[in-house]
């Protein structure tokens, strides 16, 4: 794998709610962590897919006090030049929810896992079943090692990334092998109550099921989570997630934070995040277009009470 490390990624270019609010943070105490552990998209990185100035010296900060930092995202091996540029080609990479883990400096794929076709259009059936028809992306995960590979669309599915994609009729979405993750849009349903219909139906050891706040939800081999993919990276640097202080702002994101949460560690929704990540952690940082992780980094390292 190699990177060309462009500047930013891609972006629906949509801010969210709450993404330019400032939070008074106020004393953070004496806690450090040995990891810092973020999501990208809505978190780390601003609404149009830039990783600020700011929060680039924020991040350096961390390595140089000896801190690493983990990138945990959603976005999959097909966008992995710019998920290497967005973390300086530094430390170890988190995509697709977990189901896809790399060592940026040794150039190792540390996981990959595929959800077999079979079992992945039986969880369909059934989340249509509750749900109605859905329209249908697939991301093949024969493909992975191919970080250009495009994604598999239905048409008529509205991507919202500005990405090169197969267009296909429905029937052809779904390759012959395994899938790294498929993508369910409704026609008539939001993302929250689409998810809350699928999980009523999907056993966590068929599949997981999850959704990233852009219209639609993901299904992905089971025990693919956030969570268990960070997990690989800590296992690599010897750290528990009781010394783990990690970001997030969606549905997607819960995995980790509660895991780090629960384990005495330090979780952080960013002001913009969905209602089920601010119920998750009291711990509330500015939004992620004023460089709420950044702030909140800089306030930690620095032993200080931050005013704007």
């Amino acid at each position: 794998m190699t990177a060309d490390r462009p500047g930013v990624l891609p972006s629906t270019g949509r801010a969210g709610a709450r993404a330019d609010d400032v939070v008074e943070l106020g004393d953070l105490g004496t806690w450090r962590p040995k990891l810092v552990a973020s999501d990208l998209d809505g978190t780390l990185l601003t609404s149009d897919g830039e990783v600020s100035p700011r929060t680039r010296a924020a991040l350096a900060a961390c390595w140089d006090a000896g801190i690493p930092v983990v990138g945990v995202t959603g976005r999959g091996p097909r966008l992995f030049d710019s998920v290497r540029a967005a973390l300086d080609g530094r430390g170890i990479a988190v995509l697709a929810q977990g189901g896809f883990v790399v060592d940026l400096e040794r150039d190792e794929v540390l996981r990959t896992v595929g959800l077999p076709r079979d079992q992945a259009t039986a969880v369909i059936e059934r989340i249509e079943s509750v749900a109605g028809e859905l329209v249908l992306a697939v991301e093949d995960a024969a493909e992975q090692g191919e970080v250009h590979s495009p994604l598999r669309v239905q048409h008529g599915f509205d991507w919202p990334y500005p990405e090169p994609a197969h267009l296909l009729p429905r029937h052809q979405v779904l390759p012959t092998g395994a899938v790294l993750k498929v993508f369910l849009r409704s026609p008539t349903l939001g993302q929250d109550e689409l998810l809350a219909r699928a999980r009523d139906v999907v056993d966590p050891a068929e599949a997981e099921v999850t959704h990233a706040g852009l219209g639609f939800i993901e299904v992905l081999p089971p025990g693919i989570t956030k969570a268990t993919g960070l997990a690989i990276a800590l296992e690599r640097y010897g750290v528990g997630f009781g010394d783990v202080l990690v970001f997030g702002d969606m549905p997607n994101d819960l995995p980790m934070i509660e895991a780090v949460r629960d384990a005495g560690g330090r979780a952080v929704a960013v002001a913009n995040a969905h209602p089920a990540v601010r119920a998750a952690t009291p711990l509330v940082t500015s939004g992620h277009d004023v460089d709420g992780v950044a702030r909140y980094l800089e306030a930690l390292l620095d032993g200080r009470r931050p005013g704007v």
